[in-house]
């Protein structure tokens, strides 16, 4: 049996509606028009009575019950037309909330799409294009410099830096050498590798990243509407109220009297009228809401889960400070520096050379330019010798350890001249950003991240968050998000990469960094942020809890009338056609007030 939609069912009541008047009105067929709207009107309140069970069924009490009650009562006194107007405000408000909580597309299309779909095998010296699912296990590829790694592998050929970023939340390039294993959907930096593959495509890193957001979206959290939290109460008063009538007048009609001004109209109407007046609000402000029960769980949040990498920071490493040898000149050690990276590709090389622009320092053209692999550059700047990269190649004889941040080193003429170290920019809004967090009521703010922890906490002490869980993989991600007691929630995850994924549908809200961030990301988020902005983490907040509160007053103002006019209806005062008419009248109030959510109360920053 075909399932309509709510939408289908309004029009299909609008048509029925309109075949009433003209039997009643212009063919004097009034038994005719009573008959169809009672089929009609019977058959939808099945229908609706089909839906209530299964939202018990799911542990959710809804408004249906007072609805379905609403419509049998008047079908059954003979006042048909007040079922019909029942009935149209009942399912134009659930069409309406359908489009308010409308499904996001969560398949994650935009994940796969971008996944390696194809890896360059070498076989018998000559190398062939071939489809990712027909690498088998041990074939050899070739992977060129910029390219996506196609599958799991080792490398057996070659050096090169690989960018784990999307995968892990790693900022900084990973040196990788023969025999080192490299991940599909990891960046190769500037030299072709060859690799052993070590897995099928089904079962490499990307598409395990795959699978945890499915897994994720499988097992959605649990909300409750607004209007249901009134629901149970506003039934209870209505029957007690409406039975007492019935009682003491002895005249069913009375019941049905005060069934139809206790319809739920304003619990069903004004809640997504509000919301998706803020999600609009939203919108302009660069914030994308998916479904209208974000807004819900985005009002009182109680934790908030920030990946590093790309969200707290920029995403970029830009150079942070020069560390000069005792007796070297920093504007002397930059100039060497730049002048030997400047035609070099490296992601460091051309953030040395903007940083060196940047302080208007004059550079001189390289020459003898030599790049030597998985170690540095070799140049001739104005005469002299200049070698720049780790820290073995730029002063073989020293005795000092590597730097824990990233960093390259200078040395001139084979004396060491010092080194420059770069950081991944914290974003300018981040502090901002949490203070007014708090100040909002998030009460736990924490750090989930794949970099190293002794990064981690410098950043997030930066910023102000005081919990740190660094050097984690997607999964363990998952498992801190999971693990977050009920007490704590809702708990919101932000982030931006690939390696977020699956973070984003595992918490309550899934809110993703669209402007530059991962496509995969912003599919599996329910919330994306389409500016380049983390303060809007901020401002959707505000947005949700004003939305709430506005709709929260709406269904109040709607549940005052409404109790009203059951204690006047109670004394057979109204009417049930006047009562369905009245209904209209409390929707009209509920909905103008539910509208003040599309511009909120308040000034937010755009």
């Amino acid at each position: 049996m075909k399932k309509f939609s709510h939408r289908q069912k309004l029009f299909m009541i609008l048509a029925v509606a309109l075949v009433a008047v003209l039997l009643q009105y212009a063919f004097k067929q009034a038994l005719a028009a009573q008959i169809l709207v009672t089929i009609v009107g019977a058959g939808i309140a099945l229908s609706m009575l089909i839906e209530m069970i299964h939202t018990l069924k799911s542990g959710r009490y809804g408004v249906d019950l007072l609805a379905i009650i609403a419509v049998v009562s008047t079908l059954s006194v003979g006042e048909y037309w007040a079922a019909m107007v029942i009935l149209v405000m009942l399912v134009g408000g659930d069409a309406l909330e359908d489009y308010a909580s409308r499904k996001a597309n969560s398949e994650l299309k935009a994940l796969l799409d971008n996944s390696p779909q194809s890896a360059h095998r070498l076989m018998n010296d000559r190398i062939e294009d071939v489809h990712v699912d027909q690498v088998k296990v041990g074939d050899t590829i070739v992977v060129k410099p910029g390219e996506l790694v196609p599958i799991d592998g080792e490398i057996i050929k070659g050096n090169t830096q690989v960018n784990e970023s999307s995968l892990t939340g790693e900022s900084k390039p990973i040196d990788k050498q023969v025999g080192d294993q490299v991940m599909s959907g990891s960046l190769n930096g500037d030299q072709a590798i060859v690799i052993k593959a070590v897995k099928l495509a089904r079962d490499s890193q990307y598409q395990k990243l795959v699978a945890l957001v499915k897994e994720a979206e499988n097992t959605p959290a649990h909300f409750v509407r607004l209007a249901d939290r009134y629901a149970v109460p506003f039934t209870a008063a209505a029957l007690v109220i409406g039975g007492i009538a019935w009682i003491v007048s002895k005249d069913p009609s009375r019941f049905a009297q005060v069934m139809v001004v206790a319809s739920p109209c304003p619990l069903i109407l004004a809640a997504p009228v509000a919301i998706v007046s803020g999600m609009s609000r939203a919108s302009r402000s660069g914030i994308i809401v998916k479904t209208g029960s974000v807004l819900e769980k985005m009002a009182h949040p109680k934790t908030m889960a920030f990946d590093k990498t790309g969200t707290i920071t920029s995403g970029r490493l830009t150079v942070d400070h020069l560390e000069p040898a005792k007796g070297i000149d920093i504007k002397e050690l930059l100039h060497f520096a730049a002048s030997a990276e400047e035609q070099s590709p490296h992601i460091l090389a051309r953030s040395t050379v903007a940083y060196a622009q940047a302080h208007q320092i004059p550079l001189s053209s390289a020459s003898e330019l030599k790049e030597v692999v998985g170690n540095g550059i070799l140049a001739i700047v104005d005469g002299r010798q200049v070698k720049v990269g780790k820290l073995i190649f730029a002063d073989p004889d020293t005795t000092q350890k590597p730097l824990s941040q990233t960093a390259i080193y200078v040395s001139v003429d084979d004396q060491y001249w010092g080194c420059v170290i770069f950081q991944d920019q914290i974003r300018p809004e981040a502090p901002r950003t949490m203070e007014q967090l708090r100040q909002l009521g998030v009460e736990h703010l924490v750090m989930l991240t794949g970099d190293q922890k002794a990064i981690a906490q410098h950043v997030a002490k930066l910023v102000g968050i005081h919990e740190v869980k660094a050097d984690l993989l997607p999964e363990q991600k998952i498992a801190a998000l999971k693990n977050v007691p009920e007490n704590r929630r809702p708990v919101v995850m932000v982030g931006d990469g690939v390696n977020d994924a699956p973070a984003l549908a595992t918490a309550d809200v899934g809110i993703a960094m669209g402007a530059h961030g991962s496509t995969a990301a912003s599919e599996s988020a329910d919330l994306v942020i389409v500016k380049d902005d983390l303060h809007r983490v901020a401002i959707a907040v505000t947005i949700s809890q004003e939305t709430m509160r506005i709709a929260q007053q709406a269904v109040l103002i709607g549940i005052g009338i409404c109790t009203v006019l059951m204690l006047i209806a109670a004394f057979g005062i109204i009417p049930a056609f006047i009562g369905a008419m009245l209904q209209e009248v409390i929707d009209t109030v509920s909905i103008l007030w539910a509208l003040r959510a599309r511009h909120g109360t308040s000034n937010i920053d755009d």
